[in-house]
């Protein structure tokens, strides 16, 4: 058996080359690389009595000092600024849609469909039946979908509804409290623009010439990004969130940065609190208030919210909208503020159920920006056959909600007790969102002269 120092020897041959190609590419010296090298590889992988060998303290090589035979400053380690890392980069996670791992869904979905599996699906808009509306009103409030075929059949122009939703946020937002930022002059201009390729018959799709509404989470070329903050008032992050991208792509046309609660957090905002347009004396939920808001009073076609823990939900069942929570890893989060990695997800906030699918469809899917993402298949059915579904209900679900499913041909179940994990919701939230702030935390302590070392431990 040979002995550590053979080791060491073998090792140092094969380092050679590579410290060459090391000394190119950064003028660190090759000696200093090798030598380094030979430590770690002494003290990690043959073992602390091999570190000797190279004259290493087994004690503490922090403490170790070159031989005094060796030039001065030969030796001497490189310092190394360490990179601070924003709330854009993703912690080391990994997701599993699948209980196989993801590898096997892919092969899966791989060897059951092929390569279309991984193909995005094209939204067939159904055909406008019925006289179109007339009023500004009753426009604002169609669905989505039946706004897109209007479009598309050129009875509405994108310029028309454009300017529907821009008079009513700023008629209704003093009351709402729903804007952060109105792009009233970008807004127009995309409208325009998506009437002349209309007109042109360069038709993108079902959103093509669709006006929406954005959570103030999402980063916007030159416009500002406040997540809700009054530190971040003016903040302008120069670039274009993966959401926005994709949804302009489509065709779809931005109005609005839309509130947000502070850092995610329920329905207040700088600005105060956002207001449910059906009852005024309370808020509309949260965090994703201002989608939720401005969608249910007809100032938007649709919204996009985050949600973590019920962002996206709670402000849909406060406004009595239709919204989807898309399933961890369907939807890139890139370039939104992310309250928890393992956790937030992008969905449509809208006023039907095929609003949702319509444009959950065109945004769905993989992004190499953000690494929790991956692509599954995605098919709006519109004739889908109710009592095939699996249906689980709440046992103190109202009985209205059973018995209407009940007619509809399904055949609800039962849901036992939901596990519960430790931490979740509460703990493993809080230590994520600790560690995204804790940068913004320690400047705003020192700001109000608040030393955090004197904070009591939680109760």
């Amino acid at each position: 058996m040979s002995t550590a120092e053979d080791r060491l020897e073998h090792t140092q041959t094969e380092l050679a080359p590579l410290a060459a190609e090391f000394e190119d590419a950064t003028g660190v010296d090759r000696r200093q690389f090798m030598f380094f090298s030979l430590v770690a590889a002494a003290a990690s992988t043959f073992g602390m009595e091999s570190a000797h060998a190279l004259g290493a303290s087994t004690a503490s090589l922090d403490s170790w000092m070159p031989p005094t035979d060796l030039p001065v400053g030969l030796f001497q380690p490189p310092t190394v600024t360490p990179l601070a890392l924003g709330n854009g980069e993703a912690p080391a996670l990994q997701f599993q849609a699948y209980p196989g791992g993801t590898g096997a869904l892919m092969e899966k979905l791989a060897r059951e469909r092929g390569r279309a599996a991984f193909d995005r699906a094209v939204f067939a808009v159904q055909k406008f039946s019925g006289p179109v509306p007339t009023s500004d009103e009753d426009l604002a409030f169609l669905p989505a979908h039946r706004i897109s075929a209007l479009i598309k059949e050129k009875k509405l122009t994108s310029t028309r509804i454009t300017n529907i939703y821009l008079e009513r946020l700023k008629r209704l937002n003093p009351t709402l409290n729903c804007v952060v930022t109105l792009m009233e002059d970008a807004a127009r201009a995309e409208a325009a623009k998506a009437d002349a390729e209309i007109a042109a018959g360069k038709y993108r799709g079902a959103l093509h010439g669709i006006p929406y509404g954005l959570k103030d989470l999402f980063s916007t070329k030159g416009v500002r990004t406040t997540w809700g903050a009054k530190d971040f008032e003016d903040r302008i992050i120069d670039e274009d969130a993966e959401i926005v991208v994709r949804l302009r792509d489509a065709g779809a046309v931005l109005l609005a940065k839309l509130s947000t609660g502070l850092f995610a957090q329920n329905d207040q905002w700088f600005g105060g609190r956002t207001n449910n347009p059906w009852n005024l004396n309370i808020g509309s939920s949260g965090s994703s208030a201002g989608p939720g808001s401005a969608t249910a009073a007809g100032c938007v076609a649709f919204a996009i919210g985050t949600e973590t823990q019920g962002s996206i939900v709670s402000p849909s069942i406060r406004c009595g909208l239709s919204a989807l929570r898309p399933t961890f890893g369907r939807t890139s989060r890139y370039g939104g503020m992310v309250l928890a990695w393992s956790q937030d997800r992008v969905g449509p906030m809208c006023r039907t159920i095929e609003d949702c699918a319509m444009v959950f469809n065109a945004y769905h899917g993989v992004d190499e920006k953000d690494p929790s993402t991956l692509t599954t298949p995605f098919q709006f059915d519109r004739n889908i056959k109710l009592a095939s579904l699996r249906i689980g209900v709440d046992p103190q679900a109202p009985k209205e909600l059973v018995n209407t499913l009940k007619a509809l041909g399904m055949t609800p179940k039962d849901v036992g007790p939901r596990p519960t994990v430790p931490g979740v919701g509460g703990g493993g939230l809080n230590v994520e969102y600790a560690a995204a702030f804790d940068s913004y935390v320690q400047r705003k302590a020192k700001e109000i002269g608040l030393d955090l070392a004197t904070l009591p431990e939680p109760g």
